[in-house]
């Protein structure tokens, strides 16, 4: 009982940090349009809440508890998390949309640290495309290590850990794809070989998982089965649904991004996700316009 207490009191964090990261989002948004005539464009701030919504059936809906007792669940989870989640919030311009929403002093206080070069070092470290891969790789592969998933599914603290850090390496591999604001424009066929590498690890794993005549994860084996499925069935199900869906998203986008850089139209900037043009230059306060950093 006292552990029922814990979760839902968890799960009503997890949703009040939600719903002021959207309010604040929404700010935002409304103040960007102020400066600029279609602003961040309604259907990515759809996309950014929908996000959010995504992030929330993953980790504090009624049924994320599931995760315990299925390995498919689980797997769901993460795909929320990595795969619709990030890039969802990435369209949604948040930083942009999140700058804005902070009062006028604050902003004008972060101008010279923006402006710092240690600090834009750091930001093209952490952006780059093999900085960005890397994590996501390491945090798929290493959080399907059998000894690291127990440990992330017994310890509540370790579980909040192992869903930051899918949330966190989506965002950071997804963001040299859609290129948000103040993303540097990266050449299109780089995005294309980035998402062809992504795609090897994945299909490493789920091929392991697949394939594989006997149960990975012991903690799993126990379970009360919720669906009828075996250990085994439910490993098998849990790495087909991994396999099946990255697959699909990053060959759908590669192919858009493939079809865009053959098309004799493609204009100069046109990319996925392409910001609106606050690339030069981006209002802190009325008045006052920073070059982007």
């Amino acid at each position: 009982m006292a552990h029922a207490h814990h979760v839902a009191h968890q799960s009503y964090g997890i949703l009040a940090i939600l719903v002021l990261v959207a309010a604040l989002y929404l700010r935002g948004w409304l103040r960007v349009r102020s400066f600029y005539p279609g602003g961040i464009t309604a259907w990515r701030t759809g996309s950014f809440l929908l996000g959010l919504f995504f992030i929330w059936v993953a980790v504090a809906s009624p049924r994320a508890g599931v995760v315990h007792e299925l390995l498919t669940a689980h797997m769901v989870q993460h795909l929320l998390l990595m795969t619709f989640a990030a890039p969802l919030i990435c369209i949604g311009e948040p930083l942009l949309a999140l700058v804005h929403a902070m009062p006028g002093r604050v902003r004008e206080h972060m101008l010279p640290l923006l402006r710092w070069p240690p600090t834009q070092g750091l930001r093209k470290a952490i952006a780059h495309p093999a900085v960005c891969w890397l994590g996501a790789t390491g945090a798929l592969v290493g959080w399907h290590i059998p000894a690291l998933l127990a440990l992330g599914m017994e310890s509540p603290g370790w579980r909040a850990i192992m869903e930051a850090s899918f949330l966190i390496t989506g965002l950071l591999f997804w963001w040299p794809v859609l290129q948000p604001w103040p993303s540097v424009k990266k050449p299109e066929w780089l995005i294309i070989l980035y998402l062809f590498l992504a795609t090897l690890p994945c299909d490493i794993l789920s091929g392991f998982l697949v394939f594989c005549d006997r149960v990975v994860y012991p903690g799993y084996a126990s379970t009360s089965r919720p669906l009828g499925l075996s250990a085994l069935q439910d490993q098998q199900l849990a790495a087909a649904i991994m396999w099946t869906v990255v697959s699909l998203v990053y060959f759908a986008v590669g192919g858009i991004i493939s079809a865009r850089l053959l098309s004799p139209e493609k204009s100069q900037e046109s990319r996925i996700g392409q910001q609106p043009r606050f690339d030069t230059a981006v209002p802190f306060t009325a008045g006052q316009r920073i070059e982007a950093v």
